[in-house]
């Protein structure tokens, strides 16, 4: 049996009370590879050269239009072809598999934030940067 992982992309705002909202938009699930150093590397890989904008800028790659846009980029990045990674519903507040990425995507100021759990237990939080080392000690 394979590690298997959820990536959820979450978009976030602050409400008219000041207070963060989420939304989760997206439950991609790999059926195998899910570890650190399998889909972790490979996400990382995906999400370092990316910047957040809000509106399309002509002459800039690997840029995504929020989160929306990021999460099709996501799934369009990773599915070749048939089986190996699937769209689920939305998850819940228990994680489901071996290993959870949530990407979380501000609205306020377009950065990422990437947290990553080990069934239910959180094993990292932090921006790209951060994300990066995490797997580099976990490789």
């Amino acid at each position: 049996m394979g590690t298997r992982s959820n990536t959820l992309v979450i978009y976030g705002w602050i409400n008219e009370n000041s207070q963060l909202e989420e939304e989760q938009i997206l439950n991609l699930y790999r059926q195998h590879d899910g570890n650190v150093a399998g889909h972790g590397a490979e996400l990382l890989e995906f999400l370092e050269p990316m910047t957040i904008v809000n509106g399309i800028t002509t002459g800039l790659t690997n840029i995504a239009n929020g989160a929306g846009c990021l999460a099709a980029q996501l799934v369009s990045h990773f599915k070749v072809g048939v089986g190996g990674f699937y769209m689920q519903t939305l998850m819940g507040e228990e994680n489901e598999n071996d290993y959870t990425y949530k990407i979380y995507v501000a609205e306020s100021n377009n950065t990422i934030t990437v947290a990553v759990y080990e069934w239910d237990d959180q094993i990292f939080s932090g921006n790209v940067p951060e994300f990066k080392e995490f797997v580099g000690r976990n490789t």
